[in-house]
């Protein structure tokens, strides 16, 4: 199959688009290097530097012919959603429509969108959250995400797009840029690492269910052959406070520093964690990599990385 990959110099996105390379599929990898690197690009795949919201999209698409698009470029930062709503519903909502725009119209069999677990249910009414969990968000960042999630029933019932939501835990692992406000385990790790002070937003209890970036990418395989629509959270069902999360990888990196707390942000959860049994039950996929074990793995990942 031809795959569009769409934020695919990112963390995430760029080890999906690997994984698709090594199955044998065409991939082609649209980023406007706004937060990813191109260092993250498969050198098999073709690289086109372009904004999801850019009219040149459109002659991608007449141009490619993709058979799928798996769809990650996003402002996914919900401090800076908060901050500047406008220039979030700007990239995620508008950008995803015109990509919806020219899949229709460009005969595309299959759209793949990756929401989120925790900000599309906000403060959670039970733990863990299922697909039927109450949708409350409360943040501009997860109202986007399920604007989009709204958008895509929609082509599904007009235009009989077949799409497949994945609403993410939070995912860690190698490839995650620590030089951002989101992905605390790539700051802690890189603070860590260089001898320098990690901030704990808040008190630290929030917790969150963090899942290794590794097993988000056998989802996205999985799902390739999947031609029903539907939405299903993947996440390992586990909560983890931020405190906890700063002691299990200042052991790791066998560092002595004091937790140091700094104001809550806005916009933030205080628990968050969903469950996956509904696509275990579809797929059966579960995630393999335990939290210390994917911590170590990315801690190593900095170290290599900036020679520490």
């Amino acid at each position: 199959m031809k795959i569009l990959v769409t934020g695919g110099a990112g963390f995430i996105a760029s080890q999906i688009a690997d994984a698709f390379i090594d199955e044998g599929h065409e991939v082609v990898i649209l980023d406007d290097l706004s937060t990813g690197f191109e260092e993250n690009v498969n050198p098999k795949a073709k690289f086109v530097r372009l904004r999801i919201n850019d009219h040149d999209v459109s002659s991608l698409f007449e141009k490619e012919k993709f058979d799928v698009v798996n769809h990650h470029a996003a402002q996914m930062d919900v401090r800076k959603s908060v901050a500047d709503p406008l220039f979030d519903a700007n990239t995620n909502i508008l950008g995803t429509i015109n990509l919806l725009q020219n899949s229709v119209k460009f005969g595309v069999k299959k759209f793949l969108f990756s929401s989120t677990g925790g900000a599309v249910y906000g403060e959670q009414e039970y733990f863990p959250a299922d697909e039927n969990h109450p949708t409350h968000p409360v943040s501009p960042y997860g109202i986007t995400k399920l604007c989009v999630e709204k958008y895509l029933f929609y082509y599904g019932g007009e235009y009989n797009l077949n799409y497949t939501v994945l609403r993410y835990a939070n995912i860690y692992g190698p490839r995650q840029n620590p030089f951002g406000e989101a992905g605390v385990v790539a700051i802690f790790c890189t603070k860590l690492l260089k001898g320098e002070q990690p901030i704990i937003n808040g008190t630290g209890k929030q917790t969150r269910d963090y899942v290794f970036v590794q097993d988000v990418v056998k989802a996205n395989l999985l799902i390739l052959s999947d031609d029903k629509s539907d939405i299903y959270n993947i996440g390992t069902g586990n909560e983890t406070n931020v405190n906890e999360l700063f002691s299990f990888l200042k052991d790791i990196v066998n560092n002595e520093c004091e937790e140091k707390h700094g104001p809550a942000p806005a916009g933030e959860q205080m628990r968050s964690v969903i469950s996956s049994e509904k696509f275990f039950n579809n797929f059966n996929w579960r995630p393999s990599t335990k939290l210390k074990d994917g911590l170590k793995e990315t801690v190593k990942y900095f170290k290599d990385k900036f020679s520490l």
